[in-house]
């Protein structure tokens, strides 16, 4: 019986820990369940917006952005997004691109008209007239950067959060904005002088630039031209770099198969320099030397032939003793003497 009942609880447990686990997980991926409507919003200009972003109705999640495309006249883009079927759109629906924070993440707000107008189907089209994209303030606060980097950055987020949701319409408290504006303000003049300061060493580098302008000019002028001319040799050097990795491979075979004698003989050097730097064997390496050009060069005639050597009878003597008669002797003979012998 106590066995019996330690099961069911058991089981209990485990069906509530599951519910419990697959809500947090559906909280955290913000899944949401029902039927949905797909749509099409036609846009000027979705910078930012990608898909699975939000799609809210009064800053209430209802469905998501399934994918952005190129409009047929391309100049304006098609964004698909789900609505839950539950959210019915009519045809005074607006959609507007709003961020969703600093970050730069976006998400479509879609809001309607009062009345009675006809329901949307699913698949229908929200033209460009009721659709518009946020105010872009990404030039606006990239301005403020230097400025926001010496404050707080908890006062700026609330600054900026309050300025995205007053310029998109969406509320915000107007004395809120003026308050942070008042206290970004306060802490400027408190900053004076690190502003002061930094604006005096911009106006140095500025007028360094500027006297040093027709240099720069020239460098800029070297840079395109240098950068032209790699452009125009690309293939040149692409087939250089293939050339150079197979080099290096070669090199590496050589370099493995070498390793071992090149190791010896780096080691036996000391004894060649020890030997070499004895007196008599130094006078033998000096006159080595001295003589080597023109043994070299006479080699060289003598193998200017081919990839062989040509050797002549110049000079022969001795003497030839017969069976019969008295002996030969042979000392000089006029017609081994020729001009290749002088």
């Amino acid at each position: 019986m106590n066995t019996r009942s330690s099961l069911v609880k058991f089981i209990v447990f485990v069906v509530a820990t599951l519910l419990a686990t697959g809500t947090l997980a559906a909280t955290i991926a913000n899944i949401q369940f029902g039927d949905k409507a797909t749509y099409t919003a036609v846009f000027e200009d979705v910078t930012g917006l990608a898909a699975g972003q939000e799609v809210r109705i009064a800053g209430v999640r209802v469905g998501e952005v399934k994918a952005i495309a190129v409009a047929k006249d391309r100049v304006h883009a098609d964004v698909e997004f789900k609505v839950l079927k539950t959210s019915v759109l009519t045809e005074g629906t607006k959609a507007t691109i709003k961020y969703r924070n600093l970050v730069g993440e976006r998400y479509i707000a879609l809001t309607q008209e009062v009345g009675g107008a006809r329901p949307l189907k699913d698949g229908a089209t929200i033209g460009l007239k009721r659709t518009q994209s946020a105010l872009d303030l990404t030039v606006l606060f990239n301005g403020f950067k230097p400025l926001f980097a010496a404050l707080s950055p908890k006062d700026v987020n609330e600054l900026s959060g309050n300025i995205i949701s007053v310029l998109q319409g969406e509320g915000g408290n107007i004395n809120s904005l003026l308050a942070k504006t008042a206290s970004l303000t306060s802490t400027l003049a408190d900053r004076d002088e690190v502003i002061g300061r930094t604006i005096s060493n911009l106006n140095t580098v500025l007028g360094t630039v500027d006297e040093r302008d027709a240099a720069l000019k020239e460098l800029i002028d070297q840079l395109q031209r240098f950068v032209s001319g790699l452009a125009a040799d690309r293939k040149t050097i692409g087939a250089s770099l293939t050339n150079i990795n197979s080099l290096t491979a070669q090199t590496a075979d050589l370099l493995k198969v070498t390793r071992a004698p090149l190791k010896s003989d780096i080691a036996n050097l000391r004894s060649l320099a020890t030997n070499l730097n004895e007196p008599a064997n130094t006078a033998t390496f000096e006159k080595f030397l001295t003589t080597s050009p023109g043994k070299i060069n006479t080699i060289t005639r003598t193998a200017t032939y081919g990839s062989w050597f040509n050797f002549y009878l110049c000079d022969f003597s001795g003497t030839i003793k017969l069976p019969v008669g008295p002996a030969v002797k042979l000392d000089k003979p006029e017609q081994l003497s020729a001009a290749r012998c002088s």
